[in-house]
């Protein structure tokens, strides 16, 4: 299960967390964001060393600002409460993976 991210909430589930963080900036009317989801949903079920979160860019546009998000979907991994790695437009699980844990 992923845990959805608002401005309350971002600084301790993804700044102050020591696991690896994924954050998968999205929006309700994105099309590819809606095809990444279930991919977003199986890494949060299937890995229990991974925090998984969501944010919502229409809700949060300064997080995204904040983030360089200029495209959707967008997932940042945050390690250590810094951005380690980012990728941009859909990915299947294993090439997400890949890019964000390399």
């Amino acid at each position: 299960m992923h845990i959805e991210l608002n401005s309350e909430n971002f600084e301790a589930e993804v700044l102050g967390c020591e696991t690896p963080v994924i954050v998968d900036f999205w929006a309700e009317w994105c099309g590819p964001c809606r095809m990444m989801a279930p991919v977003i949903e199986e890494i949060a079920e299937e890995r229990s060393d991974i925090k998984v979160c969501k944010l919502n860019v229409d809700d949060e546009p300064d997080l995204a600002n904040r983030y360089n998000v200029s495209a959707i979907p967008t997932v940042i991994c945050f390690k250590g409460g810094e951005p380690a790695a980012t990728s941009i437009g859909y990915k299947s699980k294993e090439a997400l993976l890949a890019e964000l844990l390399a």
